[in-house]
């Protein structure tokens, strides 16, 4: 009698990166919702992160290698689209941190009538001047949602397709996944939980050259010790804040002139960003990322079922 399928399968999409994998995968194995499957996608990985993942030691994570690097997680994504056999797919990035309620208070959303939930993000940026808190409480086609802070219904990728390789449109992948969702008429729900720890690889030179995983350890750690972490973070962000009417006139200039040409910088910053051609922007990311072109040979991605091994 084949085994009962789970409620949720977590996609991970990994490239050569194993240190950080025990973090991660701890997290999720940590959780207050237990039935899920967690899919380890290599992409084209030539380092030890088969072995790590078979170290695991627990039989809902499973290790699945795919021959060539594709240069994005939209492949390796669909690889595991195609092998779900959870009704509900969340993904989890491999240098993310989930807090124990992210699949509980997401599942719960979709529960109640969503096909498409998402949570709020603590942004670990190696610039203490950056936002720490990621909150969108509402959706826009064309915003960015990291995606280890979404789950889904299966059925939304079976109508609307499964991800596009960044080669293949202007904007980032995940972008484009939820533009997609949103116009076939998806519902969308924003949980007011923070229930994710992104340290992002893009905003860190040459993360995946130089392979760090103390600031995972250091989040896991702190996760593990503090059943109220995500409120905890909350509370600190709120607190940090000083209310403009509670400033010294000077300090509040000083702010002002910092914040407007913080501002002008990023805009500027977005200006030479822009991309001239599909996948400029995935590709510049993955240069500051230390991780070199790929192939011309990568460049389609498959949909969930399509042979890519």
């Amino acid at each position: 009698m084949a085994d009962a399928a789970p409620r949720v399968t977590i996609i991970m999409a990994t490239y050569n990166w194993s240190s950080v994998l025990p973090y991660s995968i701890g997290s999720a194995l940590g959780r207050t919702l237990s039935d899920f499957e967690l899919l380890v996608i290599g992409d084209g990985c030539t380092d030890d992160s088969a072995e790590i993942v078979a170290g695991i030691g627990d039989d809902r994570v499973r290790w699945i290698g795919l021959r060539q690097n594709s240069g994005h997680q939209s492949t390796p994504n669909n690889e595991g689209l195609s092998r779900a056999r959870g009704e509900i797919i969340g993904y989890l990035g491999h240098d993310d941190l989930w807090l124990p309620d992210h699949l509980e208070s997401l599942v719960k959303a979709v529960d109640e009538g969503a096909d498409l939930s998402y949570s709020i993000t603590r942004w670990v940026s190696p610039n203490p001047r950056d936002d720490p808190i990621f909150l969108l409480p509402e959706y826009k086609p064309g915003l960015f949602i990291p995606p280890s802070s979404i789950v889904h219904r299966r059925s939304l990728i079976e109508k609307i397709g499964g991800w596009r390789h960044h080669r293949e449109i202007a904007e980032v992948p995940e972008t484009d996944l939820l533009r997609r969702a949103h116009g076939a008429g998806f519902r969308f729900a924003f949980v007011p939980r923070l229930t994710l720890i992104k340290p992002p690889a893009g905003l860190r030179h040459n993360a995946y050259r130089d392979r760090p995983s103390h600031e995972q350890a250091l989040w896991l750690e702190r996760i593990r010790g503090d059943p109220d972490l995500g409120n905890r973070l909350l509370v600190d962000a709120l607190c940090s804040y000083v209310p403009p009417r509670r400033m010294v006139y000077r300090d509040l200039v000083g702010q002002l002139w910092g914040e407007t040409w913080r501002r002008i910088g990023r805009r500027f910053a977005r200006w030479r960003a822009v991309p001239s051609s599909p996948g400029a922007i995935v590709e510049e990311s993955r240069r500051t990322k230390g991780l070199t072109a790929i192939s011309n040979a990568a460049t389609k991605s498959p949909g969930p079922g399509g042979d890519i091994r």
